[in-house]
């Protein structure tokens, strides 16, 4: 997924890495248990007359859309773990990987750096001043 980086690409990363767990569980549930198992009723004409009968089965069309679904957000989120880990100034790259990776606050961000006394620096000098350098708005 070679694209350029954007603002709502960063932002879009820590919603799909809370969705990853999630979707891989359904997709388990899916195969082990019955949450993928669906049913119909078919008639049986065996006897010369409709009867009713119930047909269990799982639900393939569903079980691969998950499947697309939790490829495509780990595509999409190991396209951002590699923007991160390409920029090349240390403290930058370490900013954006504690709080897009990590999810750690700004504040804490700021006692690990160094600047527990302004936790807003590491977020407007830091990250804001790259994404503006890099024309990310």
């Amino acid at each position: 997924m070679e694209s350029k980086m954007t603002r709502k690409m960063l932002d879009d990363y820590i919603k799909i890495k809370r969705e990853i767990p999630v979707l891989k569980m359904e997709i388990q549930e899916m195969q082990t248990g019955e949450g993928g198992l669906i049913s119909s009723t078919v008639f049986d004409y065996q006897r010369g007359f409709p009867r009713a009968q119930s047909v269990v089965g799982m639900d393939w069309k569903l079980f691969e859309k998950r499947k697309k679904i939790l490829e495509q957000k780990r595509k999409r989120a190991r396209a951002v773990e590699m923007w991160i880990e390409s920029i090349e100034d240390g403290q930058t790259r370490c900013v954006f990987r504690m709080f897009y990776m990590e999810g750690m606050t700004w504040e804490r961000i700021a006692a690990k750096t160094g600047y527990q006394s302004s936790p807003d620096y590491p977020r407007l000098m830091i990250r804001d001043k790259y994404l503006k350098k890099c024309g990310i708005k």
